[in-house]
This record gives structure tokens, sequence and C-alpha cells, in this order.
């Protein structure tokens, strides 16, 4: 089972206060909900391809004292072929809408009743009944982060963004093809959403995941630096080694200044060791700026000896 599906799976489970249910019962209505008349009669389906939420969606309406419901599974033909379940209310549905205030001419309306989201509690379970319908949350391991609540409407989306907003979730809307998109990218964000709905069990998931990616990130960091500085000290040491022994070989390291000899007869001595170390073998106390200073000075005499190397032959 996916992290998408044992989150809703957990969201199907909460106990909604009286208050909150018409609330997740709209969103649930205005996302897969789809109204059409049969023998000139009005025909309310909900429809979703989980089998907890096609329970949520019949409790949540027996509890609303709705009409008559029938629940059919039908079989898709394409993809994955998966079950359908549908919900469907065939006796006084206009009048069930409308006492939700998502009745207009035409079909459902786009628009979210004030009274429907009038209280906090109610807006999260708004919410969680739009999540349920058309959400989707990418897994914590995939290499982003992702959760969206799709919308056929731009208007509904538009008050989905109102409410989210609310929360400063700092959700956007995009277009697509099939409707309007209300998506969050944020780590963060999703885990204050998923707390939001009262996934709870998904959060601690979702954190568990993150806390230890964050650590794994950390150490790879820790030890791409940590080898980007030891390549950087091999390099330097095979430089400095190939300046002194073309020093050695063309002018001899006896006619260099005291100072810099001692430089010279250390090192090839040491090749391998950084400069701190280096430091501490040298016969008379040097800092490191001051071993680097040497150094450069060698390395400017190596200069000097191959551009005379092509006089010389």
């Amino acid at each position: 089972m996916s992290f998408a599906s044992r989150t809703k799976k957990e969201l199907t489970q909460i106990e909604n206060r009286p208050c909150c249910v018409a609330s997740e019962l709209t969103a649930l209505i205005q996302h897969c909900g789809v109204l059409r008349a049969t023998d000139g009669e009005p025909v309310l389906d909900l429809a979703t391809e989980n089998a907890a939420i096609a329970r949520r969606m019949y409790t949540l309406l027996r509890s609303r004292q709705a009409g008559a419901l029938e629940v059919l599974v039908q079989k898709k033909m394409r993809l994955k072929k998966n079950n359908v379940y549908v919900i469907r209310m065939r006796q006084g549905v206009q009048g069930f809408l409308r006492t939700l205030e998502i009745m207009q001419e035409g079909g459902i309306a786009p628009t979210i009743p004030g009274a429907t989201i009038a209280q906090t509690c109610c807006k999260k379970s708004y919410l969680r009944g739009a999540f349920l319908a058309s959400g989707s949350v990418n897994d914590p391991e995939s290499h982003t982060y992702h959760l969206e609540i799709s919308n056929r409407m731009p208007e509904h989306a538009d008050y989905l963004l109102r409410i989210a907003t609310e929360f400063r979730l700092h959700a956007k809307v995009i277009e697509r093809k099939k409707g309007h998109i209300l998506y969050l990218k944020e780590g963060d964000k999703i885990v204050e959403f998923l707390g939001l709905i009262g996934a709870h069990q998904a959060v601690l998931h979702f954190e568990e995941v993150r806390i230890v990616k964050g650590m794994r990130n950390q150490v790879n960091r820790l030890v791409n630096c940590e080898t980007a500085n030891l390549n950087k000290t091999i390099s330097a040491a095979v430089r400095q080694m190939e300046n002194i022994r073309l020093i050695e070989a063309n002018m001899g390291i006896d006619r260099l200044p005291p100072k810099l000899r001692e430089v010279a007869e250390t090192r090839l001595q040491y090749p391998e060791i950084p400069l701190q170390e280096l430091c501490d073998l040298l016969p008379t106390c040097v800092s490191k700026s001051g071993l680097n200073h040497r150094l450069r000075k060698l390395e400017e005499i190596a200069k000097r000896i191959r551009a005379e190397l092509p006089n010389r032959m």
C-alpha cells in the first residue's frame, strides 16, 4: 500500500464532530460528485477507487439522512483495471444538496458555503474531504515532496486556496488539462497540512523519513567535504614535491636560502603530510601562513627554472 493510500485510510477512521460532517461531505461531493439526470430525475454519483473512502462516503451520507443509497462496483477497462466504487443517490437529491447549500441551476455549485466552514474545525474537515476525494501525496522517501488536490472548476480551486492561505500553508494553484491543481512543495507545509486534517500517523512517518534523509544528506556533505579537502591537500603536496625536485635537479637544494632549504628538505622527507603537521616537523618554529609563504617562494623559483629550461636545451 502506498503512503498516500495509508494516509487516506487513516483519515477515513476519524470521528467527525456533528458540525464537521456537512463540511467533509460537501468537499467530497464538490470534488468527486457528479449530478446527472436519469429518466428526468436528478441522480448524484460519488465515485472513488478506494474502498475505505467509499465506506466513508456512504457513512457520512447516511448520517445526514440522505435518500435511498446504492453501492455499485465497476471495473475500469484501461490501465490498472481497478475497481471503481460508486455511491448513488436517486431520491431527494436536489433537496439534499440544498441543505448543504451547493445546489445551483445546472449542477453542483463551485462555491464553498460560509456556514460550512464557519468554524476552524469545519475548515479542517473540508480540507480532509477534499484530500480524500481528489488529493495525493508523494512518499517522503521519494526525491521530491509534493501534495496536491485536483479541482474541476477554477472558482473552486480559488476558494480552496483561500482556506489553505488562512492556515498559512503557502499553497499554490496551477492549471492543467483536466482542471486546476492546488499543491504544496515544502516538506514543512505538507506536514502541517497532514496534521491539520488529522493524519497524525502519516505525520510521524513523514517526519521520521525526513530526519533520516536529513542525517544521510549531512553525512554525505561531510564526506564530500572531507574528500575535497583531502584531494586538495594531495594535489598541493604533489605540486610542491614537483617544484622541489625540479629545484634539486637544476640548481641543488643546498643553494637555497636556509629557511627555504629546511622546508624543501622536510617536505621531501614527509611528502604526504598536511601543512599543519609539516609546521611541527620543521627545525625552526613557523606558522602555517609562514610555511605557505615559503612554499610559494619555492614555486616562484621553480617557475623561473621552467622558463629557462628551453634556453638551456
